[in-house]
């Protein structure tokens, strides 16, 4: 059974930081392109961040560009979102997501295949 599984949520004060982690397990993700999506209480699921199967190529959306940042350890099948400088509107389930096959990193939700159950990030004082 493929399985994505994020950690590293909680609750943080403005300006702090934390790391999620999405461990796959069931097959490799090595060839594919894996995403970070979130969705805050009463707004639709977005996009924020992809990377592609080897690291070299990401996309991010202006709102977290320069405070978060994705990689990926393809040995370790895991991937990364390091958030600094959090704010309380990155208050959300975050989401990590893969395609089967897809090397390129693409921010439709719907062209993921795989998806994990999600990590509450909560960020206030």
């Amino acid at each position: 059974q493929v399985k994505l599984v994020e950690s590293g949520g909680g609750l943080v004060e403005p300006g702090g930081s934390l790391r999620l982690s999405c461990a796959a397990s069931g097959r490799t993700f090595e060839n594919s392109a894996m995403a970070w999506f979130r969705q805050a209480p009463g707004r639709e699921r977005e996009f924020i961040t992809a990377i592609d199967w080897s690291g070299a190529e990401t996309i991010y959306v202006n709102a977290v560009k320069g405070r978060f940042t994705i990689s990926r350890d393809n040995a370790k099948n895991t991937m990364y979102l390091q958030m600094n400088n959090l704010q309380p509107e990155d208050t959300a389930i975050y989401y990590c997501a893969a395609y089967d096959h897809d090397s390129r990193p693409g921010m439709l939700d719907w062209e993921y295949d795989y998806w994990g159950q999600g990590t509450q990030v909560t960020v206030s004082s």
